[in-house]
């Protein structure tokens, strides 16, 4: 007969040696609860980390939430780690740990490790599992072909509670495996290479779009399961398409229930609060110089690549962690012991973060949203970079807003907003963001932020979308963007998808599936994204129309672009441009095509070169430019259909 709690253990001395030093980065095989066999008996095993506590024991729904009825051992090893096996405890069973904190304060904590928990406002854990069949090995396999950064990479980032909603109830969240039915066909459709979701990981406040993080390693139950959440991948994958995820290892909210002073102490925080305690985000700052946080944290971004089988880690508020002055005033910081103000710990963290994720994972990617000047954020470690894959290139973004909410008439005053990105542009790998950020607390819409009346808005989006796409770097727009939402994004409600009932919204919807396929089809846009190489300017300096040209280089010169784009709504017949080889040239894509919803003034057929020299070329041919729109060019001999409405 066995005991109520039987000694039992999945941890080696091995395993109780890495998780000290901080190098065990698969903690979510050992802790948590599981479902095992001993003794002939099903049942599950438990074992969470608690150093400071008294006395530990585990409450559940089979118990009656009995303090006393069900203690863990601690172990002999000085690890603070309780464990026990329960008999006929299995699947489905809500729990939490009840811990006596060492000044005998009485805790009732959620598991830091738990696969699932309850949908909040409930806070229990529950025994998961994450078994399942994957049937995306075909992906797996190949991906390294398609998350390297010779490679196109356009993400659609999105939230998956205000995406779309039921067709019954538009307060009734679609699951995991339903929205898969209605989003893997759309993005396929729409050409994007990948998805970005905002954090799926479990949170109690749902306004906070999921980056107030409790459970780090449970799937959110307000859409469903663990394996709902798996199917949904594997179809995206099965399509071609890869899969981000949001992690958030900057902060942690003070929910009475989750991480904050778990055993009564400042266990997984900073105890000082001028390293531990958030003024933005009113939250708590991870221990990043404690070894078992490390190893915590690390341990939970493998865990999304090996059992979620995703694709990358878009980290967030990166620079938060680097600095130790963060959004703090004077006297409420401290420097780091060389007196400066860079975060330590922090920064190496991400660093053996980075490593660890590509020496496991190689064929993924690590993305830092990252906003200050801070060098290296994109360079691997062993050269003094932080070892990030990419980084979000947050200056283009605010110069590009900018510069295209000022009223077309007085662009030529702010030329330099639009060119300024070039001279930074290949100082990291970055990636160009119209992010969720850009269009919440008042900011507007993207088309709203557009100047003039409706035709030149939505002709500016258009305009802004092909500068985007055809400037170096990888891409990323939120969704709604990509259909014109008029209104800002509402994380309680569905995007408005009827407005695709309309020509103009239609048309930006189409512009945008154009601009895709082009990213996707000519190598000169992503096979040297990253190089000086990449990009050659023909006029930049052409401040009195707001006109920019420029090349776009791969590897063969016949697959070289020319792109101009026209900032004002001013139409210019016979404008020479030089271009950087004799022969004919074809307009392969115009933002003012009347399938986009322009007034279509285009180039139809394929223009010769003549050899006058221009713009210190010895050929050029002279193009119509078409009104606050972006046209491109490629020599004719290699010219693939032109980029239209694909059917």
């Amino acid at each position: 007969m066995l005991k109520s709690v039987e000694v039992y253990s999945r941890f080696t001395d091995f395993d109780i040696s890495l998780f000290k030093s901080g190098k065990h980065y698969k903690l979510y095989e050992k802790f948590g609860s599981h479902v095992v066999e001993f003794n002939g008996v099903v049942g599950t095993y438990f074992a969470v980390w608690a150093p400071n506590a008294q006395y530990v024991s585990l409450i559940a729904n089979f118990n009656g939430w009995d303090r006393g009825s069900h203690p863990l051992y601690v172990r002999w090893d000085g690890s603070g780690i309780w464990e026990g096996f329960i008999p006929n405890v299995g699947v489905g069973e809500t729990y939490k740990y009840y811990i006596t904190s060492s000044t005998g304060e009485d805790l009732e904590k959620s598991d830091p490790f738990a696969l699932r928990w309850e949908v909040a406002p409930k806070t229990a854990s529950i025994v998961a599992d994450t078994f399942y069949e994957w049937n995306d090995l075909g992906w797996m396999a190949t991906r390294k072909d398609h998350n390297g950064l010779n490679r196109p990479y356009s993400v659609y980032e999105m939230h998956i509670g205000s995406w779309a909603r039921s067709m019954e109830s538009g307060d009734e969240f679609l699951t995991y495996d339903q929205l898969a039915d209605k989003l893997v066909p759309y993005i396929k459709e729409m050409g994007f290479t990948h998805v970005e979701f905002m954090p799926i990981m479990e949170h109690p406040y749902y306004p906070s779009w999921g980056y107030q993080i409790t459970g780090f390693f449970a799937a959110s139950s307000r859409y469903g399961t663990p394996q709902q959440l798996m199917y949904l991948i594997e179809q995206l994958h099965i399509a071609g398409i890869g899969v981000i995820l949001d992690w958030v290892p900057s902060h942690f909210p003070g929910d009475i229930h989750a991480l904050y002073k778990f055993d009564g102490t400042h266990l997984y925080e900073h105890a000082d609060p001028r390293k531990g305690f958030h003024p933005d985000w009113k939250s708590y700052i991870f221990n990043y110089g404690r070894n078992e946080v490390r190893a915590f944290l690390i341990s939970n971004a493998i865990f999304w690549l090996e059992r979620y089988h995703a694709d990358g880690l878009r980290v967030d508020a990166v620079a938060s962690m680097l600095y130790l002055d963060y959004s703090r005033n004077h006297g409420e910081w401290e420097t780091n012991i060389y007196g400066g103000n860079e975060n330590l710990e922090a920064i190496s963290f991400l660093k053996e973060f980075n490593e660890a994720v590509y020496s496991m994972f190689p064929d993924t990617q690590t993305i830092a949203e990252e906003s200050t000047s801070f060098t290296g954020v994109s360079r691997p470690v062993y050269t003094g970079g932080l070892g990030f894959g990419m980084k979000w290139m947050m200056g283009w973004m605010h110069d590009s807003i900018k510069y295209f909410q000022t009223d077309p008439l007085y662009r030529k005053y702010h030329h330099n907003q639009i060119t300024f990105s070039l001279i930074y542009a290949f100082t990291e790998n970055f990636m160009l963001p119209f992010s969720h950020d850009e269009v919440v607390y008042g900011k507007g819409s993207m088309l709203r932020k557009m100047p003039g009346d409706e035709w030149q808005q939505f002709a500016n989006l258009r305009l802004l979308y092909a500068y985007m796409f055809t400037h170096p770097g990888t891409k990323l727009l939120f969704m709604g963007a990509e259909f014109g939402q008029g209104t800002e994004w509402n994380f309680q409600n569905s995007l408005d998808w009827y407005l695709l009932e309309y020509p103009n919204h239609q048309g930006i919807k189409e512009t945008v599936k154009a601009l895709n396929h082009l990213y996707r089809d000519e190598p000169a846009l992503y096979e040297k994204g990253f190089e000086w190489s990449s990009f050659e300017w023909v006029d930049g300096g052409n401040s009195h129309d707001s006109i920019l040209i420029y090349n776009r280089k791969g590897h063969d010169v016949e697959n070289d672009l020319v792109v101009v784009l026209n900032m004002t709504p001013i139409t210019h017949h016979s404008f020479r441009i030089g271009m950087p080889s004799k022969g004919k040239w074809t307009e392969i894509f115009n933002s003012d095509a009347r399938a986009y919803w322009g007034s279509g003034v285009e180039n139809g057929a394929p223009m010769t070169t003549e050899v006058i020299g221009w713009h210190g070329r010895e050929h050029s041919i002279t193009i119509t430019v078409p009104p606050l729109a972006a046209v491109i060019f490629k020599k004719a001999a290699v010219v693939p259909p032109k980029y239209e409405l694909k059917k």
